[in-house]
């Protein structure tokens, strides 16, 4: 497996590259609207709330294993069954936020939580 990551300074060259323009070009909202619905739709609200359960899953996967837990190890220090910690990093359960926190502290991840109110 390749653990290499690229750099900010290559990440925001990417960012910056506009591929809009290049022949057989689609962007993903396209795709999304013509496969799963259009936003606002119950569909890909349900199919949202799958890929962010999914993402922050594999953030906890991925931590867990850095420090070589077990996923029984995990649920057993924060007081959760083994069962829970593995729908949660298949994205198959969407957590309550006391819970993404409680684990995620015990992984050793710093979170921030900005709230903007307009």
């Amino acid at each position: 497996m390749n653990t290499e990551r690229l750099t900010v300074e290559e990440m925001q060259q990417i960012r910056q590259t506009d591929i809009s323009s290049k022949e057989g070009f689609v962007d993903a909202e396209s795709v999304l609207a013509k496969r799963i619905g259009a936003k606002g739709s119950d569909s890909r609200s349900a199919f949202d709330a799958k890929a962010k359960a999914w993402y922050y899953g594999e953030i906890l996967r991925s931590r867990r294993k850095e420090l070589n837990l077990t996923q029984k190890e995990l649920a057993e220090s924060v007081g959760k069954e083994r069962t829970y910690i593995n729908r949660i990093e298949k994205g198959e359960t969407d957590m309550q936020l006391s819970s993404f926190i409680q684990i995620a502290e015990a992984l050793g991840i710093t979170l921030r939580l900005d709230v903007n109110i307009a």
